[in-house]
């Protein structure tokens, strides 16, 4: 049996981060991977995602500049080279991130870990069989999520995908279904329909983008569809199967649709089957996910990061809680942990950005709310790149900055920007004392925090 200060099942972004600090700080520490170093997010999520929309950003910029007739031609995206370039970039990533791990001291382990106390931790091989026995005074569960699926929408990795199976697709389909229109399933959306695909999204609330401001995810729908992208929303799949070489949803109100590939992008669920939870004194919440309280703890000697404890299903959000997690068990941090506003982020030719609470929440939360905004077109840089659809909008409450969020072009820049206007409280008086450079498409920001607001509510 070897011994560590520290066990940490996950070797994802979350995890890793809280390795490589404990380690700095003196511990000993052992990390467990059962797939992928990195996690979703490297080999199966944000890093191959992005990677896609950036080859098809130029056809966007082309496009753009086409309308405002100060340029023309052709871009050929050569998928093959692509995926083999994104194959090179992940695997490198992985590889660097593994050798700094090591150069910092943390023994590695793959295989799958389980908990079998609470300071025990047993490592399975493939087969099945034990490989590695550790034990630790603390144990970090970091396990990440997978692609939900439910009865009648099911991957069959055959028309029907997932998003892992999607990325991997050795040609672009002829059409896609998209079912389900969150951050995976619009960037795929954008992706394909650059790639000449026709793309049919559906969506069982009101409006696509369902987590994000209301008149943002009703632009975004606009938008999408004068891109040529085909958007349902409001109504319900019953069922997805494959039909001889395509895909076939059924929806609740009785229309067919047809496509070579359907992508199911419904969500996410725990990786907590088999994880010992149950044996290291940890509870389960009703959907799977680890329970934790104020600490990230799930028990005495266990915390859970990351998509596991379900507060916030984002690689970033999974490396800040790594972080604190690891500086309270160094003790080097004794306040309850405090995300702050989390900024989040849907990549594409169409982007959106939020930080802190939508309309809809700041009318639940009550005081005085108010709304300013400011249009993209108003903007000299968003219009140097041709595209200016889009526009900022700033939520106040009770006179202060209480959230920022944006649709357009590029406007997955201004994150930083707007979460730090967000942790400086930023009032309209105080707002003179932030320098905006320019020109810049930052500046649409200012332009949004300076508009009156418009009261609410």
């Amino acid at each position: 049996m070897s011994k560590f200060d520290v066990v940490i099942i996950g070797g994802g972004p979350g995890g890793a981060k809280a390795a490589r600090v404990l380690a700095d700080g003196g511990a000993s520490v052992a990390i467990v991977e059962s797939a992928h170093w990195g996690g979703v997010c490297l080999n199966c999520g944000c890093i191959p995602t992005k990677m896609l929309l950036g080859a098809t950003a130029p056809q966007g910029l082309l496009h753009g500049l086409e309308r405002q007739r100060v340029a023309k031609g052709t871009i050929e995206v050569d998928y093959d080279a692509l995926q083999k370039r994104i194959q090179r970039f992940t695997r490198g990533s992985a590889q660097a991130l593994t050798k700094g791990l090591e150069q910092a001291g943390v023994a590695l382990f793959n295989g799958h870990a389980r908990c079998t106390g609470a300071h025990h931790v047993e490592v399975l091989a493939d087969d099945g069989t034990v490989s590695a026995t550790l034990e630790a005074r603390r144990i970090i569960l970091a396990a990440g999520s997978r692609s939900a699926a439910f009865p009648g929408l099911r991957p069959d990795n055959d028309a029907i995908l997932d998003s892992t199976a999607l990325l991997a697709i050795p040609a672009v389909p002829a059409s896609l279904i998209v079912v389900g229109a969150g951050a995976i399933g619009l960037e795929m959306a954008d992706f394909f329909n650059a790639m000449g695909t026709k793309v049919t999204v559906v969506e069982a609330a009101p409006h696509i983008a369902p987590t994000e401001d209301a008149d943002i995810a009703a632009e975004m729908q606009k938008l999408f569809g004068k891109k040529g992208i085909t958007c349902i929303s409001g109504v319900k799949a019953a069922s997805l199967l494959t039909r001889g070489d395509q895909a076939v949803l059924t929806l609740e109100d009785g229309r067919e649709l047809f496509a070579e590939k359907a992508l199911v992008a419904v969500g996410r669920v725990p990786n907590t089957e088999n994880l010992g939870a149950e044996k290291a004194d940890c509870g389960l919440n009703p959907r799977g996910f680890v329970s934790v309280n104020e600490y990230l703890m799930a028990s005495p000697t266990v915390y859970a990061i990351g998509d596991v404890n379900g507060q916030t299903l984002l690689a970033h959000a999974a490396e800040h809680q790594g972080t604190y997690v690891a500086r309270h068990i160094l003790e080097m941090e004794q306040a309850p942990y405090n995300s702050g506003p989390v900024p989040s982020c849907v990549y594409g030719s169409l982007e959106i950005m939020r930080v802190g609470i939508t309309e809809r929440q700041a009318l639940a939360e009550g005081g005085e709310i108010g709304v300013s905004s400011a249009q993209l077109m108003t903007n000299a840089i968003a219009q140097a790149g041709g595209d200016a659809c889009g526009f900022v909008k700033v939520v106040w409450q009770n006179g202060k900055v209480a959230g920022i969020a944006a649709l357009g072009h590029g406007v997955s820049h201004l994150v930083t920007v707007a979460q730090l206007l967000l942790l400086g409280q930023y009032c309209g008086e105080r707002l003179h004392h932030f320098m905006f450079a320019h020109p810049t498409l930052d500046e649409i920001l200012h332009t949004a925090l300076e508009a009156p607001p418009k009261k609410i509510g």
